[in-house]
């Protein structure tokens, strides 16, 4: 079974039997516990990230990530279903995640639980507990996570564009969550929201569309692109954005402006 990077509720609904499925709701527990697609797992979203300060979105250890795929039932054929209630960032982070650790069976459902509510699909509201696995994360795969100093050291590369998908007011430097208030110096500025439907359930826009305002901003896929906001959770769903249109080296920054606006050495602009 092999299933598109981007799944419809209704092609998903025709899929919920097959073997080696495994359906990840990353919504809020709340949502969850109220309305799920059938057979969906929930997974607290703060599992993905060591929710340790100064940069709480960088990735945990191989031994943590092991422990949680395991928990899961993971395989190396398991087909990985992820939505969330919000648009993408949570599903998004578990799907780079799975990329960075060389799982390659990963599929979106555009619109997440509130496309699949909107299309009358059936839902469940019974937890569904995984048949858990040994899955040992040992790859880490190249281009899919960059750090601190890959991005201090490519930053000013004309063939690099930082894509910074924070709110307009972070990428300004008028709300700061970090010592420092602004951007990477030459950071394109796209919202993560904007990327969203939201007259269509928060599906992804047309990608065609898509494509074509970011080519005007400068992120192009003959670039590398490097996508970041506070704590590569938003910037998840942008990274997942850039897959979707095709873009061939696009990374995300786990450390995001979390690691970067704390730290003494980094520079950092603001708008005018």
């Amino acid at each position: 079974m092999s299933l598109p990077l981007l799944l419809e509720p209704a092609e998903l609904a025709n899929h919920l039997d097959d073997a080696n499925l495994l359906i990840v709701d990353l919504s809020k527990e709340q949502v969850y516990a109220q309305a799920h697609v059938p057979g969906a797992v929930h997974l607290d979203f703060k599992r993905l990230q060591t929710g340790t300060q100064p940069a709480p979105g960088l990735l945990p250890d191989d031994d943590t990530l092991s422990d949680l795929f395991s928990e899961l039932g993971l395989t190396p054929d398991t087909q990985v279903v992820a939505y969330d209630d919000e648009g993408g960032g949570w599903a998004g982070r578990l799907l780079w995640t799975l990329d960075y650790i060389g799982h390659a069976h990963y599929t979106y459902l555009n619109g997440g639980i509130h496309a699949w509510l909107a299309a009358d699909l059936p839902t469940s509201s019974e937890p569904h507990t995984p048949t858990p696995g040994d899955y040992e994360v040992s790859l880490h795969k190249a281009g899919v996570n960059v750090d601190l100093e890959t991005v201090l050291a490519e930053y000013q590369n004309p063939d690099v564009v930082i894509w910074d998908a924070r709110s307009e007011e972070e990428y300004a430097g008028i709300r700061a969550f970090a010592q420092k208030g602004g951007h990477i110096p030459g950071a394109v500025h796209y919202e993560w929201t904007d990327a969203m439907d939201k007259n269509d359930h928060l599906r992804v826009r047309d990608l065609d569309t898509l494509h074509q305002e970011l080519a005007e901003l400068g992120i192009t896929a003959d670039r590398k692109v490097i996508t970041h906001c506070q704590t590569h959770h938003r910037s998840s769903f942008t990274w997942l954005v850039g897959k979707l249109l095709g873009f061939p080296h696009i990374a995300g920054y786990a450390g995001s402006w979390a690691e970067w606006g704390n730290h003494p050495d980094t520079p950092f602009e603001k708008s005018e």
